[in-house]
C-alpha cells in the first residue's frame, strides 16, 4: 500500500460498513415484507381466493411483461396506470357507491357534504385496519368483497380483448387480448388486490401501510408519514453537510501535485503492437454500434406508443406490442452498454500484460463474443414468445420473460449472460494478475484497484439469481436493486474511473501517483453513498422506516462527488493538449467530458429531484423518473460505452481519422437530442403529472383521463423531434465506427517493452 496507506484503509472501511448495512437491513426487508394472506375470505366465511392464486397471478403479470406494461409500487413503465393506486383508487370508488345505496339509496356522489364525510371515515376506518389474522388468513367485509369483484370484472375486461374497452387498451397502449385466459385474468386481478391491500394496511402497531403510505390516496388518508417528512429534510441537511465537507477535503487535504510529467513523444500505447486478442475485437465493437441503432430506432418506436397505438395507421401492436419493445429498448441498451465496458477491458489486458496475449485468449475473447449474440438473440426471442403467449405459461420465467425492469430477460438468459460476465473476468484476471504479481518494483496499486473493479463486475450480477419467479415482491425488490443500482451504478463507476486513470497515466499523461490517489478517493466516495444508496429504492416497496432513513441519508451522499465532475471534464479535456498525438483521441475525450456533464445533471440534479422520500412520495411512477433514467443511463454508461468504443477503434485503426462532420453530426445530436427529449418532453409532463399526484393522487397521474389531455398529448408528439435528433446523432457515431472497422487492420503484434519501459 505504502504512500496509498491511508486511502485504501479507507475504501475497504467503507466497503465493510456500507455492505454491512446493505445486509443488516436487507434481512428487516425479508423479516417486514408485508404477509401474503394464505386465505381470503368474507366475514361469512365465503373463501375468495389463496395464497396460490395471489402468487399464481404474480406469474399472469409477468408474463405480460410485468413492469413493461404499468408499474406496481410504482416501479414500472409509465403509459399503463400504475396498478396498485388504480385498483386502490376503483375498489374504494365502489364501496363508497355501494355503501351510499345501501344507507341513502343514491350514489356516493349525489350525497351532501356530511353524508360523504361519514362514509369516508367509515372506509377509512375498514381499509387500514389490518385484519389479517395470526393464521395468516384475511377476512374482509361483504360489501368490500362485492368492491373487489366489480374492480376485478374492469380488469377482466381489460386484459382481455372486450370491445368496451378498446378505446383503453389503446391509450394505455396494451395490445388486444393481453392475456388471452380467462383463468389467468383472474388470478392476475387477485395478485394485484394484494399490492391494493399492502398498500392501504397499517402495519401491526403503527401508523403507516405496509408501503409507508404510499400511493397518495386522500379516501383513506394516506399521506406523507411523519418519518417521511424528517428524513426528507434529514437528506437535504446532509448533502450539504456533504459538499460542504468535499470542498473543504479538496481545500486542505487532497494531494497537490506539482506539474504534469513531461509527455511522451508518441503514445506509449501504440509502442506495443496488438495482439491477436485485441485484433480480435473489432467485432465488439460493430455489436455495441449496431444494437445501440437498434435500441434508439426500437424507443422512438416505442415512444410513438404513447400517443397512438398504430404506428402511422398500421396497427403492429398484436405483433410488437409496447410491453415487448419496451422490453427490448431496455435490454438492448444494457447489452450495448455492457460490450462497450467488456471490450475496452478486453483490449487493456494484454497492454497490462506487456504486450502479449496468455495461451488461447483470442479463442477466449472469440467465443465470449458468440455467447453475448447468442444470450442477446435467445433472450429477445424469448419475450416475444413470452408476451405472445406462444411459450408454455411454466416456461415464461425461465426462457420468456421475468417481468422485472432491467432484468426482463428470462431466467436461463440470465445464468447464460452472468456465465459470459465470468468468462471476461477470467480473461481480464489471465492478463491482468501476471503483471500485478509481477517483481518489477513499480507501483502496483492503480492496477490493483482495477483488478478489483474487474472482479466485482463479475461477480455481482450473479445478486440477480437471489430471487425467484415467486418470491415475494419486496425481497425481489432488494435483489433486483442490487443489479440495477449497485452493479451498475456502483462497480461499473468504479471501473471506469480506474480504467480511464490507468490509460491516462499509461500515456504518461498524469502521474501514476495522482491517478492512483484520485481513483481510490473517488471509489471511496461512490461507494459511500452508493452501496447503502441502493434503498431508496425501496421506500414504498414494503419495507420500514429504518430501510427509509438509510436510503435517505446515504443516497444523499451519492450526489456530493459528481459536485466536482465539472473539473474532472476539464481535466480530461485539457489532456488533448498534451501532446500532437492526442488529437486522435479527442471524439474520445469529449465522450468523457460528456460523461462528467450528464453525471452532474442526470444523476447528481436530476437523481436528487426524485431521491428524498417527500418527492418521490408524490413522483414515483411519473414522466419525471424517465428523465432521470436517460439522463444518468446514456448520458452516463451509455457515453462511457460509446467514448471507449471510439479510444479502442482509435487503436485497433491507427491510420484512420475521424471525420470531424460526422463526429460532430454525432456528438452533438446525441446531446441535443437527450437535451430535448427531456426539456421539451419528459420533464414537462412529469412536473404537470407531480401537480396533479399532489392534489388528487397518483392513480389520477397516472389515468386515462389526465394522460389523453390536449397538452399532454402534444408535448408527446413534440417529444419526435428530439427523439429524431437523437437517432441522428446515433446513426452518424455509429456509422463512423463501422466506417472506422472497414479502414484496414492495425499493426500486427510484436513483443513490446511493458507500459513503464515505453514511457521511459
Amino acid at each position: 500500500m505504502g504512500i496509498y496507506k491511508k486511502y485504501w484503509f479507507a475504501l475497504i472501511g467503507v466497503c465493510i460498513v456500507m455492505f454491512s448495512l446493505l445486509g443488516y437491513f436487507g434481512a428487516d426487508v425479508y423479516r417486514s415484507a408485508p404477509p401474503v394472506p394464505t386465505q381470503v375470505s368474507t366475514a361469512a366465511g365465503k373463501a375468495l381466493f389463496t395464497q396460490k392464486d395471489i402468487l399464481d397471478g404474480q406469474t399472469a403479470w409477468q408474463s405480460v411483461g410485468g413492469m413493461q406494461l404499468g408499474s406496481i409500487w410504482g416501479h414500472g413503465a409509465y403509459q399503463a396506470p400504475d396498478w396498485t393506486a388504480d385498483w386502490l383508487h376503483r375498489e374504494l370508488t365502489a364501496w363508497l357507491d355501494l355503501a351510499a345505496m345501501e344507507r341513502h339509496a343514491r350514489p356516493f356522489a349525489q350525497l351532501d357534504a356530511a353524508q360523504q364525510g361519514a362514509l369516508r371515515a367509515e372506509l377509512q376506518a375498514e381499509y387500514r385496519a389490518n385484519r389479517a389474522g395470526t393464521d395468516g388468513a384475511l377476512v374482509v367485509s361483504e360489501r368490500r368483497a362485492t368492491a373487489m369483484a366489480q374492480t376485478a370484472a374492469y380488469y377482466d375486461q381489460l386484459f382481455s380483448d372486450a370491445p368496451a374497452l378498446v378505446k383503453s387498451r389503446e391509450r394505455f397502449a396494451m395490445k388486444e387480448n393481453t392475456l388471452p385466459s380467462a383463468e389467468r385474468r383472474q388470478q392476475l386481478t387477485h395478485f394485484f388486490f394484494w399490492t391494493a391491500w399492502a398498500a392501504a394496511t397499517e402495519r401491526p402497531n403503527s401508523k403507516v401501510t405496509y408501503t409507508n403510505n404510499w400511493p397518495h390516496e386522500p379516501l383513506i388518508n394516506n399521506v406523507p408519514s411523519k418519518e417521511n417528512v424528517v428524513w426528507s429534510i434529514a437528506s437535504v441537511v446532509i448533502l450539504l453537510a456533504g459538499i460542504g465537507l468535499l470542498v473543504w477535503a479538496w481545500a486542505f487535504l487532497r494531494d497537490h501535485d506539482g506539474p504534469l510529467p513531461a509527455a511522451p513523444a508518441r503514445d506509449p500505447l501504440t509502442a506495443v503492437g496488438l495482439t491477436p486478442s485485441q485484433r480480435a475485437l473489432g467485432k465488439y465493437l460493430f455489436l455495441v454500434v449496431a444494437l445501440f441503432v437498434f435500441q434508439v430506432f426500437i424507443g422512438g418506436f416505442t415512444a410513438h406508443y404513447t400517443v397512438e397505438r398504430s404506428f402511422y395507421g398500421i396497427d403492429l401492436s398484436q405483433w410488437f406490442p409496447y410491453s415487448l419493445t419496451r422490453t427490448w429498448h431496455i435490454q438492448a441498451a444494457l447489452f450495448w452498454i455492457a460490450t462497450g465496458f467488456l471490450a475496452v477491458g478486453l483490449f487493456l489486458a494484454p497492454v497490462i500484460n506487456g504486450g502479449k496475449d496468455p495461451k488461447f485468449q483470442k479463442l477466449g475473447v472469440d467465443a465470449l463474443f458468440w455467447a453475448l449474440v447468442f444470450v442477446c438473440v435467445g433472450s429477445f426471442v424469448g419475450n416475444y414468445l413470452a408476451i405472445a403467449h406462444k411459450m408454455p405459461a411454466a416456461w415464461s420465467f425461465w426462457l420468456g420473460h421475468q417481468g422485472y425492469e432491467y432484468v426482463d430477460l428470462g431466467r436461463i438468459w440470465q445464468i447464460l449472460k452472468w456465465a459470459g460476465i465470468l468468462l471476461w473476468l477470467v480473461l481480464m484476471l489471465r492478463g491482468v494478475l501476471p503483471a500485478l504479481f509481477a517483481r518489477n518494483g513499480e507501483d502496483k496499486n492503480l492496477l490493483a484497484l482495477l483488478t478489483a473493479s474487474v472482479g466485482a463486475i463479475g461477480l455481482f450480477y450473479g445478486a440477480g439469481l437471489f430471487y425467484g419467479e415467486r418470491t415475494h415482491l419486496s425481497v425481489m425488490e432488494y435483489w433486483r436493486w442490487w443489479v440495477v443500482h449497485l452493479w451498475v451504478e456502483g462497480f461499473f463507476e468504479v471501473f471506469a474511473t480506474t480504467a480511464l486513470a490507468f490509460v491516462f497515466s499509461s500515456m504518461g499523461l498524469v502521474s501514476r501517483r495522482m491517478a492512483t490517489t484520485a481513483s481510490l478517493a473517488s471509489a471511496s466516495l461512490f461507494l459511500l453513498g452508493g452501496i447503502p444508496g441502493t434503498f431508496h429504492h425501496l421506500y414504498f416497496a414494503g419495507t420500514t422506516t429504518p430501510v427509509m432513513a438509510v436510503g435517505a441519508s446515504f443516497s444523499a451522499l451519492e450526489v456530493v462527488p459528481l459536485i466536482v465532475l465539472g473539473h474532472e471534464a476539464f481535466e480530461n479535456w485539457r489532456l488533448k493538449t498534451r501532446a500532437p498525438w492526442m488529437e486522435g483521441l479527442k471524439w474520445p475525450l469529449l465522450c468523457f467530458v460528456a460523461v462528467a456533464f450528464w453525471n452532474m445533471l442526470g444523476a447528481g440534479v436530476f437523481g436528487f429531484m426524485i431521491n428524498p422520500p417527500i418527492s418521490l412520495y408524490y413522483i414515483q411512477g411519473l414522466n419525471t423518473t424517465p428523465v432521470h433514467a436517460h439522463a444518468a443511463l446514456f448520458g452516463v454508461y451509455g457515453f462511457l460505452a460509446l467514448g471507449f468504443t471510439l479510444m479502442v477503434l482509435r487503436y485497433l485503426r491507427p491510420a484512420f481519422v475521424f471525420s470531424e462532420p460526422l463526429m460532430k453530426a454525432g456528438f452533438w445530436g446525441l446531446n441535443g437530442g437527450l437535451v430535448l427529449m427531456i426539456f421539451t418532453s419528459l420533464l414537462p409532463i412529469g412536473f404537470i403529472q407531480f401537480m396533479a399526484s399532489v392534489g388528487e393522487g397518483l392513480w389520477y397521474a397516472r389515468s386515462e383521463a389526465f394522460m389523453q389531455q390536449p397538452l399532454l398529448q402534444t408535448l408527446r408528439w413534440v417529444r419526435t423531434f428530439g427523439d429524431l435528433v437523437f437517432i441522428g446523432g446515433a446513426v452518424s457515431v455509429a456509422l463512423q465506427v463501422v466506417l472506422g472497422l472497414m479502414g484496414g487492420a492495425g499493426a500486427p503484434a510484436r513483443p513490446g517493452p511493458r507500459l513503464s519501459e515505453a514511457r521511459g
